[in-house]
């Protein structure tokens, strides 16, 4: 295997992104249908907020071991505050202990919460609950966990609504009046949170560690749809883009693949996100350079080795010498820069294409403005992925790619929660 052959097997064409964009679209017509594909077009009970809601909410925002409690005041007119934030650390006794133990925990938190507001507490008592794990969405405020991730393996918690042990832990801990007014995850809390200060926000994605997506759409498309409507006939579909399997893989990917925890699935997340790009690329060095690699290539490397634009590289070579590799060469160092760029300009396109795909859905002829609101750690920090994208977009829409707007849109899980407390209260009726 030579670069130039790399180079080819990762280039991502027009008419590929046209392929990904076709196959796309089949693949969200058949999701919203209720047929078997590789998106799960999962309704989520969340309409995009007018931007005029008002009133105090409390914010859960739980993704990890670090779960954080935001006071926000929504104040109307796109205008927002976040009048307090507190972190609790969650320890392994709880990610790895029983359902009670854990949702005691947290019901214990938001009781420290209320009660360092005492004055405001009786206005936040309406909770928006972000939980950012696999959820099988049964209503507004109700989803059942599929699976654990992220080291967490607390026992009696799969396969039962998260809300309804939530509820139980608060009444346990003397707080009847605290209601979960709505559950999502980060990827609609990032759409809401821009939409309410954007109205012409109607996609989110989260491009980070994992990646994600969704969109604002009618409910008269959403033809598995059998529940409630909302008033404005519209809902937020989640995508579940990561598990989009069109796409054309090479043996890196294939390596990548039968390593993962979930071999044959989430084959776009391992081609895009953060979790795997350091990965493909050490596996090309490896077979490139005949070096000994690290076992771990992490993708913040990428970003320090593609920003470098000193003569010598001379921060990648320093970047390589902590890593273990000691006498590189500046040869070795541009063809390293090369690969890092390959690969990212790679999930880039990727990424674009989707994207687009996404638009083509709901605005075929591109007639009208969109934002879309992304949040993660590789949109934010790469040196270069966020021009990718819009380059890709200019390719694929020309002149008409102005009216896409792509924002960076931080902290969705926890803002975004408080605002889809407010979209969701009485916004359902028969």
């Amino acid at each position: 295997m030579n670069l130039k052959n790399i180079d080819s097997y990762f280039s991502v064409s027009l008419s590929g992104m046209r392929k990904i964009i076709k196959d796309f679209q089949s693949e969200m017509e058949k999701g919203l249908s209720g047929e078997k594909c590789s998106l799960k077009m999962i309704p989520t009970y969340v309409d995009r907020p007018t931007g005029e809601e008002k009133g105090s909410f409390i914010a859960l925002d739980l993704g990890g071991t670090n779960f954080r409690i935001l006071g926000a005041e929504l104040k109307g007119n796109g205008k927002y505050k976040v009048s307090r934030v507190k972190k609790f650390v969650l320890g392994k006794r709880y990610i790895t202990g029983t359902a009670r133990q854990f949702f005691d925990f947290i019901a214990g938190c938001i009781k420290t919460f209320i009660k360092r507001r005492a004055r405001v507490a009786q206005e936040e008592r309406a909770v928006g609950f972000t939980f950012s794990f696999p959820v099988e969405q049964t209503g507004t405020a109700s989803g059942t966990l599929l699976r654990w991730t992220k080291g967490f393996t607390v026992k009696g918690v799969i396969g039962h609504d998260v809300v309804r042990l939530l509820n139980e832990a608060l009444a346990r801990k003397g707080l009847p009046g605290v209601r979960i007014a709505a559950l999502a995850n980060d990827t609609v809390g990032t759409l809401v949170s821009r939409a309410y200060e954007d109205r012409h926000c109607d996609i989110g994605v989260i491009l980070g560690t994992g990646t994600n997506a969704c969109y604002l759409e009618e409910l008269s498309n959403i033809s598995k749809w059998h529940g409630y409507r909302t008033s404005s006939g519209r809902m937020i579909v989640n995508i579940e883009w990561g598990n989009f399997d069109s796409l054309p893989m090479t043996s890196y990917d294939g390596q990548v693949d039968r390593t993962s925890d979930r071999t044959g699935q989430q084959t776009l997340e391992k081609m895009v996100s953060g979790m795997y790009l350091g990965e493909i690329t050490r596996l090309i060095l490896k077979d490139l350079l005949k070096w000994k690699m690290p076992q771990s290539f992490k993708t913040e490397y990428m970003s320090v080795i593609e920003s470098d634009e000193s003569a010598s590289l001379s921060r990648t070579g320093s970047l390589l010498k902590k890593i273990g590799i000691k006498n590189s060469t500046i040869d070795d160092r541009r063809l390293i820069k090369k690969i890092c760029g390959m690969v990212s300009l790679r999930a880039s396109r990727i990424s674009a294409a989707a994207i687009a795909a996404v638009i083509r859905k709901i605005d075929p002829a591109l007639s009208r403005n969109h934002t879309v609101a992304i949040d993660g750690t590789l949109y934010e920090k790469h040196p270069r992925f966020s021009d990718h994208i819009k380059d890709a977009l200019k390719e694929i829409f020309g002149k008409k790619a102005s009216r896409i707007k792509t924002v960076l849109t931080k902290d969705g899980s926890g803002k975004g929660a408080a605002i889809i407390a407010a979209t969701a209260t009485h916004d359902y009726h028969d």
